[in-house]
């Protein structure tokens, strides 16, 4: 029997979205893969319960089944960490991942150490991942240049030049990062950003049929 491929979109912090996806899915985690597109954080009210609920998956499956992407948001959580770009990660979200994981006092703590499996978690986040038929990415890919010579800002931040590109990459390139409120489907992409984080579903692909999976933020909002 084939397996499946369930590319999961941005989940930003949103753990009862997560959870309900998961129950509609019920995945054969000994068979099939799940593949996370990135953004686990910022914005939601539970972002380290995401990380934890997305761990846990990876401690049940065997290993490769449960693929991690990096989003721009985890490596932005990741420089304001080291120091770095501290007003951007502020900006885009990353208040409620400090809220999350050190409480309202996060501003008065003198060192912020995450859990050493959370640590790990982000820093080994891939940048892509593929298959076969698929090129999975946060962002999507540079037109014109060839996968493994991809920068890091191009894989987890490009937009308009990817998006409104008809180059064939050689495989469908599934991605996030763009927020739709409907997945965008194209010849040769398709992007499953659908806003989970502004208050629209989640989605999921289910790949290789090509069939969406969705969520939205009340039950009767279910696909």
């Amino acid at each position: 029997m084939e397996r499946d491929i369930y590319a999961i979109g941005d989940i930003h912090g949103h753990l009862d979205l997560l959870e309900r996806l998961m129950e509609k899915l019920q995945p054969d985690l000994a068979r099939d893969r799940l593949v996370f597109m990135g953004d686990y954080i910022d914005r939601g009210l539970h972002p380290k319960g995401v990380v934890d609920y997305v761990l846990r998956l990876q401690r049940q499956a065997p290993p490769d089944h449960v693929i991690c992407l990096k989003g721009n948001h985890e490596a932005m959580f990741l420089n304001y960490l080291q120091g770095r770009d501290l007003d951007l990660f502020l900006y885009n979200g990353g208040i409620s991942t400090l809220r999350d994981y050190w409480g309202n006092d996060w501003e008065g703590r003198e060192e912020l150490v995450l859990p050493p499996d959370h640590r790990r978690f982000l820093e080994e986040l891939r940048l892509y991942y593929e298959t076969e038929a698929y090129i999975f990415v946060h962002g999507g890919v540079r037109p014109g240049v060839p996968l493994a010579e991809q920068g890091e800002d191009d894989l987890l931040w490009i937009r308009g030049d990817f998006i409104t590109s008809m180059e064939d990459f050689g495989k469908k390139v599934i991605f996030g990062h763009t927020p739709f409120r409907q997945p965008l489907l194209m010849p040769n992409k398709i992007g499953i950003d659908t806003g989970a984080a502004y208050g629209n579903k989640l989605t999921c692909l289910r790949l290789p049929r090509e069939e969406f999976i969705f969520i939205g933020r009340e039950p009767d909002l279910e696909f």
